[in-house]
């Protein structure tokens, strides 16, 4: 039982409050998963420059170091430490020489997330701490999605928490259990992905950035996984640009989803939506199942 929030913005007033809206109804949904929580959160892009989101168990001693190991590689960041996170913002061109630098100088921080817009916080405990912890009421953005654990799969650790992400600016929760995840992990490592994790879900979030590598947009690759993921999900995924829904055939873990002139929002239950402006009025409805649900700021 784990608890999943998203939240699109279509009014871009909106914007500087979703941190502060997003963090509202992660909270609301802490007694469905008590062992970690997670958010991500996606800000407006500059141009040619990218980010990456990571995250250090000793920050003191990794972070106090980091930027002279960069330049020493000949790598322009700036890095901005949050608690046990820190973003580190390079050109453009730059994301992956800093991930080669930290896995070969540096394997004690560890990839959260990267891309142009994203910056992904996850940490165990309660949804309040993590929030707190990193001042996510503060982040202004255009789309994000949480989440709080409850793990049946693996261990408690913060690489097991959601979001996970394995493609540039994709990242994934869920809630459920898939039966198919050995065999599917082995297929996509064969494909080149790679793995952090022994966790379900981060096998899930694979399955789609490998997808869309071969040209999918988000809702083609949902769809995909309707029949190549076996077991019960529900899955909340966010892109550069865009924010997609789906459930497994059976559909059985729980969900709603609001809809107005302002936004889109999906919560595992009603009460994580109460608090949003506009919910009285707003068109509510529960995911069909076996049915894609997405949303993209390039067709607004």
């Amino acid at each position: 039982m784990c608890g999943i929030v998203g939240l699109f913005l279509k009014d871009r007033t909106l914007e500087p409050h979703l941190g502060d809206m997003l963090s509202t109804m992660l909270i609301t949904m802490s007694d469905r998963g008590p062992d970690s929580a997670g958010i991500a959160i996606y800000g407006a892009p500059t141009d040619g420059r990218a980010k990456l989101t990571v995250q250090s168990a000793n920050p003191q001693a990794d972070f106090a170091g980091l930027d002279a190991l960069l330049h020493s590689a000949g790598i322009a960041a700036v890095v901005t430490v949050k608690s046990t996170h820190a973003v580190i913002d390079v050109e453009a061109g730059q994301v992956a020489s800093v991930r080669a630098l930290l896995a070969e100088k540096h394997s004690s921080i560890r990839v959260m997330g990267s891309g142009d817009s994203v910056e992904i916080y996850k940490e165990t405990g309660l949804p309040k701490d993590v929030v707190a912890r990193f001042d996510i009421r503060a982040m202004g953005g255009s789309h994000g999605i949480g989440h709080t654990r409850m793990a049946t799969e693996s261990a408690v650790t913060t690489l097991g928490a959601h979001p996970f992400s394995t493609g540039n600016d994709q990242c994934l929760v869920h809630n459920g259990s898939l039966s198919n995840h050995n065999n599917l992990r082995r297929e996509l490592v064969r494909e080149g992905m790679t793995f952090e994790t022994e966790n379900d879900s981060e096998v899930a979030a694979a399955y789609l950035t490998a997808e869309m590598a071969k040209g999918k947009d988000l809702g083609e690759a949902l769809t995909g996984a309707l029949d190549d993921l076996d077991g019960f999900f529900t899955f909340v995924v966010g892109t550069k640009s865009g924010f997609g829904v789906v459930r497994d055939p059976i559909a059985c873990k729980p969900a709603v989803m609001a809809e107005t002139d302002q936004y889109v929002a999906f919560g595992s239950e009603y009460r994580a939506l109460v608090n949003l402006p506009g919910i009285d009025t707003a068109r509510i409805w529960e995911p069909e199942p076996a049915t894609v649900y997405f949303w993209d700021h390039k067709a607004a």
